[in-house]
């Protein structure tokens, strides 16, 4: 009898990792992407349609997940060598040759022609750009999009994460990059985990602190826009810390 309830136990404890093929069909990544598009996919999802497969009862869902998780998001994972890629569980030398490929066309169109590159003109652009991946994120992220002078983007970088704090914010590692890409404008935006886009106190301080230093540096600061779930706002159309 004792081993019976032994049995029920160790059977309770089997975690079930849901396969592509058990979700609805409407919500596997690429029959997602056919029907709201590329931009509406998270980055777990678009990483999983580039890696296709899963491994060993993990999920391809699951194997991008955990593949984005150990090298902190896309930034990390575009500066992980193919060894270090291969070293993942599931990612063998043909994913993760996809993996790279992807990663590179993804860089080559960044440092394409000026003329391809993604235009912002209102803050709906760049939440159109930001959106579909940030608020989904469970930390706060803290983002800088690289603008020239006709606003095209440059790039866009994570510098922080963690909650938002004017006193923990380096205003130097915030402009870092901007200078060393001789940018002329930058617009940066973090995420609300908690779903809501409402302005904290600490983040119009961020914003005028920014907006200061972007005075001091001749690189201004055209926005601060906050994500959340299916919302945002503009600390710039509010007029908060660009006084």
């Amino acid at each position: 009898m004792v081993a019976d309830n032994k049995n029920v136990t160790d059977e309770a404890r089997v975690e079930y990792r849901p396969m592509i093929r058990d979700l609805p069909a409407g919500e596997r990544p690429r029959e997602r992407l056919a029907r709201v598009g590329e931009g509406a996919l998270s980055t777990s999802e678009l990483l999983a349609i580039v890696i296709g497969t899963g491994v060993g009862g993990e999920s391809v869902l699951g194997l991008a997940t955990r593949t984005l998780s150990l090298f902190g998001g896309l930034a990390g994972l575009a500066r992980a060598s193919l060894a270090e890629l291969q070293g993942v569980k599931g990612l063998g030398k043909a994913k993760t040759a996809q993996l790279k490929a992807a990663l590179e066309l993804g860089r080559r169109m960044l440092l394409a022609a000026p003329d391809d590159r993604v235009v912002v003109r209102s803050p709906s652009d760049v939440a159109q750009l930001l959106m579909a991946e940030m608020a989904h994120l469970e930390q706060e992220h803290f983002r800088v999009l690289y603008l020239d002078t006709r606003n095209r983007v440059l790039g866009c970088e994570t510098v922080y994460i963690g909650s938002l704090n004017a006193s923990h914010i380096r205003v130097g590692e915030v402009f870092r990059d901007a200078i060393k890409r001789n940018c002329a404008a930058i617009i940066v935006a973090h995420n609300h985990p908690s779903g809501d886009p409402a302005p904290s106190p600490e983040d119009v301080e961020v914003t005028r602190q920014l907006v200061a230093a972007g005075n001091l540096l001749d690189i201004e600061v055209l926005d601060h826009l906050i994500i959340g779930q299916q919302r945002f706002v503009s600390l710039r159309e509010r007029g908060l810390g660009f006084e």
